[in-house]
Formats: C-alpha cells, structure tokens, sequence
C-alpha cells in the first residue's frame, strides 16, 4: 500500500508592504498602530519601542514582524 500525505499549507496574507513606511524614521513598516481613528506605522524596532505605550490607547494593533524571522 503506497500512502501519500499532503500538507495543509496556510496561506498568510499581509497587510503591509514594502511602500509602507515607519512614521519615525522611514524604514519598512511591520506593525500598524490605530490610535484616535489615525494609522500609525512603525518599523518592528521602533514598534517594540513604543508598544507599551501604544497598547495602552491603541484601538487595534497589528503586528507583521514574524516576516523577518522567514526563510527566503
């Protein structure tokens, strides 16, 4: 008997992209931040920097920076 075994693959779909920019210092954006109805943009060091902060008045927060640790 000859089995054969597929593997589910998952498809993440990303929000942001490479236009998008880090509101303090123009890298590539990984983390969006809604704050009073505006859209903050942060890179994933700047990101970390101000999270806890931000959490604290964010209305959502998305963070994309598992895309640095993929394989290419």
């Amino acid at each position: 008997m000859n089995a054969t075994t597929e593997r589910e693959t998952s498809t993440v779909e990303y929000r942001l992209t490479a236009m998008d920019r880090c509101d303090s210092c123009g890298a590539q954006a990984y983390i969006a931040a809604e704050v009073n109805g505006s859209e903050l943009l942060f890179c994933a060091h700047h990101g970390r920097k101000y999270e806890e902060k931000l959490r604290a008045v964010a209305t959502s927060w998305h963070d994309e920076t598992a895309r640095l640790a993929e394989a290419v």
